[in-house]
């Protein structure tokens, strides 16, 4: 009975657990750390979506089993949303899915569209459950790049030409998780027009919808027409309304993909909470100023992030979206890998980050820098990644970090 279960050797480490678990052993111990590792908002819900989950918790009939694929009115806003967002006309009925966050939508339609052996093109470096929600629906892995460049689609072609069998589904992610690439319609356009020749399913993961700076809004891949033949699109409340832990998103796009992850879902869960999903109409339906804001806030993050880390001696590119940055490692310690240069800004920084080698082998070399807390820690974590710089023999600018 010692032999290892068949989908767990399927599982390579979870590296990014080891530097977790660093994080909370040190915090039990009563350091001051600073988490920049989980991409886990600090900020709260708008308030008016609190108070609906207040009222409507409140009713005696809203405790019973919910539904499966989500109440009406929910993915009725949902289909609003892509209206009035995207301009895309979306039917709640056929095109649209409430999952528990974007991360369970991507391993149900795994499940219930993969069978073992097909072969699925994800990105590296990508989200963990781009590759491992097929991995563990039996398929297998061809990584592609992150970078949407010429490259790319090179690779995609390469992909069709020499495996076998031929893939049947590319995991595209733009705004990217880890990287903050970014992609615009053309690059839609094209992706759209190459699925549709290679007999190729789509699945976009659009988590970071919302968080886009420098007045360039993030497409849709379906905007471009057609898309729906062989799309469909994952979103989620986590960081558009700081709602992470309430575990709502959605599935929008292709109606024989969401036909089959809405039976699959019907077999293995009964939805969201009643009243949370109430409570995600009224963030979708009601005031949008909140998402401007939030939008705001991160970009002076990112500002702040990336000119106190530069004046203590680390060069950041400023990620034109998302929630991230995707630093290289200082030239000065690139040997040392990302999982040790991780361990070591924990211990002797105390700055948590995430080893980019825990997004796949393409991310060694970087680590993930999550812009949750706010300017003045993150203006302490660049002092105190100075210190370790110097400490390490880095000459630094002679101005401080703050």
């Amino acid at each position: 009975m010692s032999e290892e279960f068949y989908r767990m050797k399927r599982l390579p480490p979870y590296v990014i657990a080891e530097v977790n678990a660093m994080r909370a052993a040190a915090r039990a111990a009563g350091e001051d750390i600073i988490d920049l590792g989980m991409g886990n908002p600090d900020l709260p819900p708008p308030p008016h979506v609190i108070d609906k989950l207040i009222e409507v918790v409140r009713k005696p009939d809203a405790h019973g089993y919910s539904q499966s694929k989500g109440i009406p009115g929910l993915r009725k806003a949902q289909a609003n949303y892509y209206g009035r967002r995207f301009g895309v006309d979306v039917d709640p009925e056929t095109e649209v899915v409430v999952t528990m966050g974007s991360k369970e939508g991507l391993a149900s339609l795994a499940t219930a569209i993969t069978a073992p052996g097909d072969v699925v093109l994800a990105p590296n470096p990508s989200y963990p459950i781009h590759m491992f929600g097929f991995i563990l629906a039996g398929a297998t892995i061809r990584s592609v790049p992150t970078t949407p460049d010429e490259n790319y689609f090179r690779s995609l072609d390469r992909a069709m030409a020499f495996t076998v069998p031929r893939p049947s589904i590319l995991v595209v992610n733009y705004p990217s998780n880890p990287t903050a690439e970014t992609v615009d319609l053309a690059f839609y356009e094209r992706l759209v027009a190459w699925a549709k020749e290679n007999k190729v399913w789509v699945l976009s993961d659009l988590a970071y919808s919302e968080l886009y700076y420098d007045g360039k809004p993030t497409p849709s891949i379906l905007q471009v027409p057609g898309a729906k033949e062989i799309a469909i699109e994952f979103t989620s409340l986590s960081k558009t309304y700081s709602m992470a832990g309430w575990r709502i998103g959605f599935a929008v796009g292709n109606k024989q993909l969401i036909a089959a992850m809405t039976r699959v879902k019907s077999y293995l869960d009964y939805g969201a909470f009643t009243p949370i999903q109430a409570a995600a109409c009224a963030a979708l339906n009601g005031p949008q100023d909140i998402v401007q804001k939030n939008r705001e806030l991160y970009h002076k993050r990112r500002d702040v992030l990336v000119e106190s880390f530069g004046r203590a001696g680390w060069d950041i590119p400023a990620p034109p979206a998302s929630m991230f940055a995707w630093a290289p490692l200082p030239p000065a310690l690139k040997e040392m890998g990302s999982l040790e240069f991780s361990k070591q800004l924990l211990t002797h920084a105390k700055v948590a980050v995430a080893p980019g080698v825990g997004y796949g082998e393409d991310g060694e070399g970087y680590v993930r820098i999550a812009m949750v807390e706010n300017e003045q820690r993150l203006r302490q974590a660049a002092r105190n990644v100075k210190k370790y710089l110097q400490s390490m023999g880095i000459n630094t600018p002679a101005k401080g970090a703050a």
